[in-house]
């Protein structure tokens, strides 16, 4: 058995859409064609020559990473540069490659959640929502039209608040116009006299990304030759897409014995750590990958310790109070380290909705960082 590589592209971004990815990110399809057939595919958090070879041997038409090949444009296709090869390769092997990132960090049930629950956490929510993402769209439209292009902008994906869907708010009013003499109005006549209409003013909350597809259904439905519609900014956050994941330890144990807990199930010999080993920890804040840039948000939402990767040098002096002492404990268990599980949550998710293609994990360790440890052998 096999899918069409355009099903599980759209699959990937209806969980993790790419609008909710970082501005900077390129996430999605990077090479290959959707009408491809994929029946074998290898997951791997990164791509590296190592992996291309091992998909080559298993015979895979397809490679789906976390991380991206391209984050900047290609001024060529050669065999000179790691990132340039690479694609060529692929290429000529007919080896597409799909890369979920920033958008699957967002993702509810994505890389922190499942971080979060590789360090055994329960109660397990967002950090934050993601902000700067949601849409008032407000429509007009006449009476006995509202049912069916209410039922359009929802079955576009409009109108879903949290674990509700089909929200909206609607209220009458009386229209006005007057049509010209080049229209085709539906209530009227062109170059005729202004016109009067019972309408219904419907309200419905839409994401950023989705308003295209969303204003497409409505247009479809809608009498109206000449569609009105306001779509206005909302300062909440969105809560099906977010920024890392806080949780709790089913009992409260010291910093010392949380360290040994996350360098076990980490893989992680060399933690860089603030705090107090006799600290007490039961609510643990956590964003796989590099999230220095969230230190406040965890102190705000009351961790007793914040894991992340790729934290410097001068942010650990963030968690110090007015005396230097840490109010909160945070530690750097690298930025591979605490993305390594996506590999095993994208092929339980993929396994689980395409089961007539072969979802295998790549063997391979893709991080090029070794820790090296004084006296080890």
């Amino acid at each position: 058995m096999s899918c069409l590589l355009g099903d599980i592209v759209d699959f990937m971004h209806n969980w993790a859409p790419v609008g909710s990815a970082q501005s900077y990110d390129n996430v999605g399809l990077q090479i290959g064609r959707r009408s491809q057939e994929v029946s074998n595919a290898l997951v791997a958090l990164d791509l590296t020559p190592q992996i291309i070879q091992e998909a080559k041997g298993l015979g895979v038409e397809l490679i789906v990473t976390h991380h991206p090949l391209f984050f900047k444009a290609l001024s060529n296709l050669t065999d000179k540069t790691l990132e340039s090869s690479m694609a060529l390769e692929m290429a000529e092997n007919r080896i597409a490659l799909f890369s979920a990132h920033t958008n699957l960090d967002a993702a509810r049930g994505g890389v922190s959640f499942e971080l979060a629950r590789t360090l055994g956490l329960t109660n397990i929510q967002f950090l934050s929502g993601l902000e700067e993402s949601l849409l008032k769209l407000v429509v007009f439209v006449p009476l006995e039209f509202g049912d069916s292009v209410r039922t359009a902008a929802h079955d576009a994906g409009a109108g879903q608040i949290g674990a509700y869907s089909h929200c909206s708010f609607s209220v009458g009013g009386t229209g006005q116009f007057k049509p010209g003499s080049d229209t085709k109005p539906f209530i009227g006549s062109s170059d005729g006299q202004v016109e009067r209409v019972h309408e219904v003013r419907i309200e419905m909350q839409v994401e950023k990304w989705n308003v295209p597809s969303v204003l497409a259904a409505i247009k479809n439905v809608h009498p109206y030759e000449e569609v009105v519609y306001d779509l206005l900014k909302l300062e909440q956050a969105h809560k099906n897409c977010g920024i890392g994941a806080i949780g709790d330890l089913s009992t409260a144990i010291s910093l010392n014995e949380f360290l040994q807990l996350t360098a076990g199930r980490l893989g992680n010999k060399a933690l860089r750590v603030a705090g107090h080993a006799s600290k007490m920890i039961r609510r643990v804040a956590v964003c796989g990958g590099s999230g220095s840039d969230f230190i406040a948000l965890a102190q705000a939402a009351g961790a007793d310790v914040y894991v992340t990767g790729d934290v410097t040098y001068h942010r650990y002096f963030e968690v110090l109070d007015h005396l230097g002492q840490p109010t909160m404990a945070l530690v750097d268990a690298g930025h591979y380290e605490t993305e390594q599980m996506t590999e095993d949550l994208l092929v339980d998710k993929l396994s689980s909705n395409f089961p007539g293609v072969e979802w295998q994990k790549t063997r391979l360790r893709s991080s090029p960082v070794e820790t090296w440890v004084l006296g080890s052998d």
